[in-house]
C-alpha cells in the first residue's frame, strides 16, 4: 500500500464522543486495546476472542521476535497489550486486517469452552447475575437468554459483539474464520508471515471431538456435556440452538450478523 493511502485511515468510534480520544472515548479505547502491531510489516491486526485469536497472538509473538517457538506459547497470555498500537501506528498502518466469525458459531464456542469447562468467565457471569443460577444448571438456552441484557452481553470479551473490537471504519482485509487456510495463504503473500496454528496448544475448539447432531442440546446440562467430552464427543454448535436461541442471537448480535453478511453473504452463517 502506498503511503498516501496509508494516511487515510478512519477510526470507527472517534467521532462518537467529543471527549478526549485517548482518555474518555471508551469505545475507541476498547477497540484500540485490541489492535496489535506487526512491526516489520507496519501492519495492524485487530484480535477478537474466539476468532483464532490465540493462533494469531502466537503468530505475532514469534514474528515480532519475542518468542521462538511453542515451548514459550504461554507468554502470550500475559502479553495481550504488549503489541497494542498507539495512535501513530493506527493512522499510518500500511495494512490492516481482522478475522470475523459467524456470530452463532462464536457464541456456541464461548459456551462450550469457557462456561462448560468452568473457567473464570462462569464465575464472573454468576456474580454478575447475582448468583441467580447454579453453575451445574447453566444450559446454553439459559446463557443465551441472559444476553438479552446489555451488561451481560458485554460482560466478557469471549462473547462481546465483534463490532466492538473494530478500531477502523474499514480494513484492508476481512478474513473469514471458516476459511482459515485462505487467510494463511493470503497473509503469507501480503506480509510474508507464517501463520502458526495454535489449536493443538490451546485445545479450546471442538475439532478434537466427534460432534453430535442427534438432538437439540439447548437444554442439555453442562455436566452432561463434560461427560460427553470425556468420551471424545461434544454437541455440535448448531445443535445447541432451539428457535428461541436463534431469535435472541439474531437480535443481540444484529450488527455482527450484518457485518459478516456484508462480506461473506449468507453461506457462512449457521442460521441465515
Amino acid at each position: 500500500m502506498q503511503k498516501d493511502q496509508a494516511m487515510k485511515r478512519r477510526l470507527r468510534f472517534a467521532s462518537e464522543s467529543h471527549a478526549p480520544l485517548l482518555q474518555a472515548n471508551h469505545r475507541h479505547l476498547f477497540a484500540q486495546q485490541h489492535a496489535l502491531r506487526l512491526y516489520r510489516q507496519r501492519a495492524v491486526y485487530s484480535f477478537i476472542p474466539k476468532n483464532a485469536c490465540s493462533t494469531m497472538r502466537y503468530t505475532l509473538a514469534v514474528e515480532n521476535g519475542c518468542i521462538t517457538d511453542e515451548k514459550d506459547f504461554n507468554w502470550i497470555h500475559a502479553n495481550n497489550g504488549t503489541f497494542t498500537a498507539d495512535l501513530d501506528a493506527l493512522l499510518t498502518a500500511e495494512f490492516t486486517f481482522v478475522f470475523l466469525r459467524c456470530p452463532f458459531a462464536r457464541i456456541a464456542s464461548a459456551y462450550l469452552d469457557k462456561l462448560v469447562n468452568r473457567d473464570r468467565q462462569l464465575w464472573d457471569l454468576q456474580a454478575h447475575m447475582q448468583y441467580s443460577f447454579k453453575p451445574e444448571d447453566l444450559t446454553f438456552s439459559q446463557f443465551v437468554r441472559m444476553l438479552r441484557s446489555l451488561p451481560a452481553l458485554k460482560l466478557d470479551i469471549h462473547w462481546r459483539p465483534q463490532i466492538d473490537f473494530l478500531v477502523y471504519q474499514e480494513y484492508d482485509a476481512y478474513y473469514r474464520l471458516e476459511e482459515f487456510a485462505v487467510a494463511q495463504t493470503d497473509l503469507k503473500k501480503r506480509l510474508d508471515i507464517d501463520v502458526l496454528d495454535a489449536r493443538h496448544l490451546t485445545r479450546h475448539g471442538t475439532d478434537q471431538y466427534e460432534l453430535l447432531d442427534d438432538q437439540c442440546h439447548a437444554n442439555t446440562g453442562p455436566f452432561r456435556i463434560l461427560g460427553m467430552k470425556r468420551n471424545g464427543q461434544c454437541p455440535s454448535p448448531k445443535s445447541l440452538f432451539d428457535e428461541q436461541c436463534v431469535d435472541i442471537v439474531r437480535t443481540a448480535y444484529a450488527e455482527d450478523i450484518a457485518l459478516y453478511r456484508s462480506f461473506f453473504g449468507d453461506d457462512g452463517l449457521m442460521f441465515s
